[in-house]
């Protein structure tokens, strides 16, 4: 079968509106109906939206799920996806992902592997539409964005899911269930931290100088999609855009969401009542601040009593900072990655790495060791999956329910986004979420609710 490509360029106003009716039209549709139920005996037809970079592994996730069949693949960067279209030559192909959207009647599932901006935009056309959906981390690129998100998977049932891959490992589970049993005691002190953007993308810099030719099988216009007009920088393609904060969410959106997870899952933390910056290189007023995310950064978060659970600080680390060496209790790190350390009244849990361990040697360990040598901990309560891609298609079959759905998701990624409210506009977040607002910050508002470029909408 030769596969189908859909070349873009520039889309004409004619197209675009026709396309843009087509899916405003299935906003007013439930999903139930347009939902394809799944019989045993049927695979799920899976589309990927930025199927090159990560996209590229999220397909290697659905590789080893014989029930999981992938028949569209769609990216802005032609060059940038050709291993995708390598490895699954009968894919259809598109550039343009409202195209797919149009014309891919039977596909059951999306996932939204393209950069932040663009993940909202993607997963609520797709839902909308009835169409399960994966979407990477972080769910969204706005507060707004993020609640919106949370809305629409809720009204239409659809089976979701938020790349954080960690969740679904067996020390992540377990950590959780330790949490949750209290065999730490009561927990007000959390750590958490990463080495992004260290070497992994541009951070502390002003906008890129000059206006280059867009090199060939880009479309610059699609890539920008969503956010305002600037003329193409190699300096941001195919990767380095997260630090930038018209694409990106910074290290808290790219490893927050990770490192954060495995407590955040435990303690059931919910929304943070205020972020304040406590260290920040360049300082929060250097106009570079105005365009990428800081070199590093430590912030502390405050989050509520939740019945009998107490408050907790949890304190935040980029750049390489790490929490003081006497946490630690002697041990060393696996990685200098990322992770984690909940403090409690009868122990420490301290998760090695940006999850809390697949195996043996990285799982997370409970302090002191001499404490907890002989420990079993409680009974299991949590499900076990043989992935976070297979929870996810079972999902969309029925058979099971994902766990970092996007209700959960969205309050882990709300929270940490307002860290990034706290970055951009230099002062201390009270978060006032029933209203989602920065309370006495009006600076805050274009950060929390942003501004699409014209044409485009939720």
């Amino acid at each position: 079968m030769t596969p189908r490509c859909h070349t873009h360029q520039i889309i004409s106003r004619r197209s675009f509106l026709a396309t843009s009716a087509t899916l405003a039209a299935a906003t007013t549709l439930r999903a139930q109906p347009l939902t394809r139920k799944i019989s045993p005996s049927d695979k799920v037809n899976v589309a990927v939206v930025g199927a090159g970079g990560r996209g590229f592994e999220d397909l290697r996730g659905l590789d080893p799920i014989p029930h999981a069949q992938v028949v569209a693949l769609c990216d802005v960067d032609l060059p940038h996806a050709a291993d995708a279209f390598k490895k699954y030559p009968n894919a259809k192909r598109y550039t343009d992902w409202r195209k797919l959207l149009e014309d891919e009647k039977t596909i059951d599932a999306v996932m939204v592997a393209t950069p932040d901006h663009h993940h909202a935009i993607v997963s609520i056309h797709a839902m909308k539409l009835g169409k399960h959906v994966y979407c990477e981390k972080p769910l969204a690129h706005s507060i707004h964005e993020v609640r919106q998100m949370a809305a629409v998977a809720k009204e239409t049932g659809v089976a979701t899911q938020m790349g954080t891959q960690g969740h679904a490992f067996e020390g992540s589970r377990r950590a959780c269930e330790m949490l949750r049993a209290g065999v730490i005691g009561d927990v007000r002190e959390l750590h958490v931290w990463t080495d992004r953007p260290n070497n992994w993308w541009p951070a502390g810099v002003t906008r890129p100088e000059g206006t280059p030719s867009v090199r060939d099988g880009l479309d610059w216009d699609l890539w920008l999609g969503p956010a305002q007009a600037r003329p193409y920088n190699p300096a941001y393609v195919p990767f380095k855009w997260r630090g930038y904060w018209d694409f990106g969410t910074g290290s808290i959106g790219d490893m927050g969401v990770h490192n954060l997870d495995t407590a955040f899952w435990g303690l059931e933390l919910g929304l943070p009542t205020s972020v304040e910056v406590k260290a920040c290189d360049p300082p929060t007023g250097d106009p570079a601040m105005k365009e990428s995310e800081p070199r590093s950064a430590v912030l502390e978060f405050s989050y509520p009593a939740r019945g009998d659970k107490p408050p907790v600080k949890m304190t935040w680390y980029s750049g390489g900072k790490l929490p003081p060496r006497d946490l630690f209790q002697g041990e060393t790190l696996i990685t200098r990655d990322g992770g984690s350390l909940a403090i409690g009244s009868k122990g420490t849990l301290f998760t090695r790495t940006w999850h809390g361990g697949d195996n043996d040697k990285n799982m997370f360990l409970l302090l002191p060791k001499k404490q907890f040598a002989d420990f079993k901990g409680p009974d299991q309560t949590l499900p076990r999956t043989k992935s976070h891609y297979h929870e996810w298609i079972d999902a969309c079959r029925g058979e099971a329910k994902t766990l970092s759905n996007f209700p959960y998701a969205a309050t882990l990624t709300e929270g940490l986004l307002v860290g990034n409210l706290a970055l951009r506009t230099g002062q201390k977040i009270e978060w006032d979420a029933l209203n989602m607002r920065a309370t006495h910050c009006p600076q805050a508002d274009r950060y929390i609710t942003p501004t699409f470029r014209p044409g485009w909408s939720l």
